[in-house]
């Protein structure tokens, strides 16, 4: 196997409990996004953008969508017979196997997978988030400094950083210390669970790692206090754009509704770097003559005969006459009947909405109502949250 200078794990295993009945049946990273896209679809770009031809997908929760969408990696141009996409599920070894513990466990349980390559660096990325990020820059900088590891972090909001694990660091951007989730944060510096190791340097501390009964096997939680406490070098990757981690319902909405705005940060139509998804290859959309769509992403295949307002549809969505769509994301293969009226709500793909049903609250302040995948709402039904 020709050796490569890195290759990427990405983490996709996660359960996604916060997003309720929309990880049901599907893994987070699975979860459609900006009609057009699923989540995973931002760090698969990254890594083909970035030059990293070479990604392991971890996966575990709910695979069998996620696997199935993946296929080769031909979407993203990653498929190569040397590298490309690799989906790296838990299995039985001669000794026995487990279920992934933790983020670290998963890489734990896969480097054979990585010494396959024998990488001089190993990326390891969340498959949850959404964000554009040039990796290469990244290890650039890493390399620079004779890191052993380096970081990503952005600035949040102050009043937001208790609620992420964050780093204090030095005037050379040296990392000097990791709190997670502080009740009085130190620094707005958030890690975005974005990591570039030196493999041997990481090796050897998955492996001390897995012989500590005492770790619950987390890069967080254990990996990266263990190299501070033991005053390894690591340093921080300041980034700065837009970054969303979607792991709960409002943060889904609100990274949705973002990208109506007629100059949104995340710009999808950036030509020098694009994000790559599988085509559904549907038929033209249609907009009925008496219809009306404001400020608001259609994809193909959809039918509108009513109002969307301020609302994302994704591909193959039926919109009924006399019906009204408002600040709402509509996942693919919906069909709303007539004369229905939908408020700040997600409804999950392959829904059916009978007539004169009203769904959501309308308000700017109004909770997010959210109906799971394959529901069926019967007509002149009223749902609130």
């Amino acid at each position: 196997m020709q050796r490569k200078e890195i290759i990427a794990m990405l983490l996709a295993g996660g359960e996604g409990r916060r997003l309720g009945a929309l990880t049901q049946k599907l893994a987070k990273p699975a979860v459609p996004f900006g009609g057009k896209y699923r989540i995973i679809d931002f760090t698969l770009s990254n890594c083909s953008n970035s030059g990293i031809d070479t990604v392991g997908v971890l996966t575990q929760y709910q695979p069998l969508i996620l696997n199935s969408y993946l296929g080769i990696g031909t979407s993203w141009d990653l498929d190569r017979a040397n590298g490309g996409v690799t989906v790296l599920p838990p299995y039985v070894q001669q000794k026995g196997g487990n279920w992934y513990k933790g983020t670290a466990n998963a890489i734990f349980q896969n480097m054979f997978y990585i010494e396959r390559y024998n990488p001089q660096y190993v990326l390891v990325i969340s498959g949850d988030h959404i964000y554009k990020m040039d990796y290469d820059k990244m290890l650039d900088e890493h390399k620079k400094r004779g890191a052993e590891a380096t970081i990503a972090l952005i600035e949040v909001p102050w009043q937001e950083a208790s609620r992420f694990g964050v780093m204090n660091v030095d005037g050379a951007d040296r990392i000097t210390e990791f709190e997670e989730k502080p009740k009085n944060p130190k620094t707005n510096l958030a890690s975005m669970g974005i990591y570039i190791f030196n493999w041997d340097v990481l090796k050897s501390y998955l492996v001390r790692d897995d012989e500590n009964p005492y770790s619950s096997n987390d890069f967080g939680k254990d990996i990266i206090p263990r190299m501070l406490q033991e005053e390894r070098d690591l340093y921080a990757h300041r980034f700065q754009g837009y970054w969303k981690d979607v792991g709960t319902i409002e943060s889904l909405w609100e990274a949705n509704m973002d990208l109506l705005e007629a100059y949104p940060t995340l710009n999808l139509h950036d030509n020098e770097w694009r994000i790559y998804s599988v085509n559904p290859n549907q038929p033209p959309q249609y907009i009925a003559p008496y219809a009306s769509v404001k400020q608001s992403l259609v994809n193909e295949g959809c039918m509108v005969f009513g109002n969307v307002d301020h609302s994302v549809l994704f591909y193959g969505v039926h919109v009924g006459e006399k019906s009204m769509i408002k600040d709402s994301i509509i996942m693919p293969n919906v069909r709303i009947g007539q004369n229905v009226k939908i408020y700040k709500t997600i409804i999950a793909e392959g829904t059916v909405i009978g007539d004169n049903c009203t769904i959501g609250v309308e308000g700017e302040h109004a909770p997010i109502t959210l109906i799971g995948e394959d529901s069926f709402i019967p007509a002149n039904a009223k749902i609130k949250n």
